[in-house]
């Protein structure tokens, strides 16, 4: 058979998918992401299926490294059990090295059994990006903590590339490799080099239209960490600041990935590797009155999902319904791989040759036991039930993509809460929701 492709796998941490300016933003600079969006095919509606933990990190990089969806992972993805195969484990089983540096968020063992080597590894949500608590590789999978260092005054991105280029410059093999860098930025704390702070003038930055001092009801979450980031009521100006920080540190990550993708093409490899670059879920920063990712809403839902490399068309938009979880069966079907049993995703590669082949005409989000969401073409019916309180939201997406003008009251709208609800009702059976569904 044909030689085994290789993996390069950034992962962007909080990066909302509107992040990027060769997809519309023209206020971010990202030009090495625009090279990727030129060079490959961009996937403009992805999304996570939400989380179960206010860390929504967490269950959504479980997903994504198992293929499994929200309400078939072990409780929040703490861990993975073992017969939930993991991607960088189904690839060392079929010859690849694999590499990984930077967050890991779903335990020690299910890193150990997913990479073969790697370098920098953080467990854990978030820290300080200049005192980031690193493990080196551990081949016997255990992690002491006795073994954790810091690299003072060095930013997580740069640590977390710098691993990436020296496994690239040092990389000797004739197997295929699956490299996996997952950078905590633009997580919060929005801290970064001030040379890249002051590519962006905050009084400079848009406002965005669906900002709000606070959000209309209670969403069930306002005291969840991201949203005291800020004080209640928010002001245009705070905001401003805040968005400047995150445009900041996103291009800042980009200059990284522009390091990266340098060492790759210096290997030779270039032309036989996949590079995929995706984000864990977005933020609000400001729209609706929120700040965090702990909500419905497409700004916290939506993510950035590039893909490029052979086999990959180039310089194309797909409008397809996907989740992360289809990153695990699209890499193995590029790769001529058999895709485990456990996965539950759907190969991303019958729309290469179909700009628009749909994948799914809808797709479903939940958050924690109070909020649930189903979204079709043109509509979004998000549900909430706070300390017995039932709010229902009802969106037209196709024309109100800012989701500012709620149509659940609407008369005229009956049929389609109505029909959203009974899609919810499907899902919540199969996919083995276990709240009870309040919407009905």
């Amino acid at each position: 058979m044909a030689e085994r492709p290789n993996i390069l796998f950034f992962f962007a941490d909080d990066q909302r998918f509107d992040t990027i300016r060769a997809l519309g933003n023209e206020e971010v600079i990202t030009p090495n992401l625009d090279k990727l969006v030129e060079r490959g095919i961009a996937y403009t509606n992805a999304s996570i299926m939400g989380g179960t933990s206010g860390a929504i990190c967490m269950p959504s990089r479980a997903m994504l490294m198992t293929g499994r969806t929200l309400f078939h992972l072990d409780r929040e993805g703490q861990d993975v059990p073992a017969d939930h195969t993991m991607m960088g484990e189904a690839l060392q089983a079929a010859g690849y090295k694999t590499f990984g540096t930077g967050k890991w968020h779903n335990g020690r063992s299910a890193f150990g059994r997913s990479f073969s080597h790697g370098d920098r590894i953080f467990f854990g949500g978030m820290s300080d990006h200049y005192k980031v608590p690193l493990n080196p590789f551990d081949p016997e999978q255990t992690y002491p903590e006795d073994r954790i260092y810091h690299e003072e005054k060095r930013h997580s991105s740069d640590l977390f590339s710098g691993a990436a280029c020296e496994f690239l410059n040092g990389y000797d093999s004739d197997d295929p490799f699956f490299l996996y860098l997952s950078f905590t930025a633009p997580h919060d704390p929005r801290d970064t080099h001030p040379k890249y702070h002051a590519m962006y003038d905050a009084a400079s930055v848009s406002v965005p239209d669906n900002f709000m001092p606070e959000h209309p009801f209670d969403q069930g979450d306002y005291e969840v960490r991201d949203e005291k980031l800020a004080p209640w009521p928010r002001t245009p100006e705070v905001i401003q600041e805040h968005i400047a920080a995150y445009y900041a540190m996103i291009t800042h990550l980009d200059a990284q990935v522009g390091q990266v993708l340098d060492a790759l093409e210096a290997t030779g490899k270039a032309d036989n590797t996949i590079v995929l670059f995706a984000g864990d879920n977005g933020l609000a920063v400001g729209q609706h009155g929120l700040l965090g990712k702990q909500n419905m809403y497409d700004h916290s839902i939506r993510v950035p999902l590039i893909l490029s490399g052979p086999g990959i068309p180039d310089g194309r938009q797909h409008e397809a319904f996907i989740y992360l979880i289809d990153i695990y069966p699209t890499l193995f079907e590029l790769a001529g791989l058999d895709i485990p049993s456990s996965v539950e995703g759907t190969s991303l590669v019958p729309t290469f040759s179909d700009p628009a082949l749909p994948v799914r005409e809808m797709t479903i989000h939940a958050y924690k036991d109070f909020q649930r969401a189903a979204r079709d073409r043109e509509w979004k019916l998000v549900e909430y039930r706070v300390e017995g309180k039932q709010t229902t939201q009802l969106f037209n997406t196709a024309s109100d993509p800012l989701e500012t003008d709620n149509r659940a009251d609407d008369p005229t709208c009956a049929e389609v809460v109505d029909r959203l609800r009974k899609e919810l009702d499907r899902w919540h059976h199969e996919l083995g929701d276990p709240t009870e569904p309040w919407w009905n």
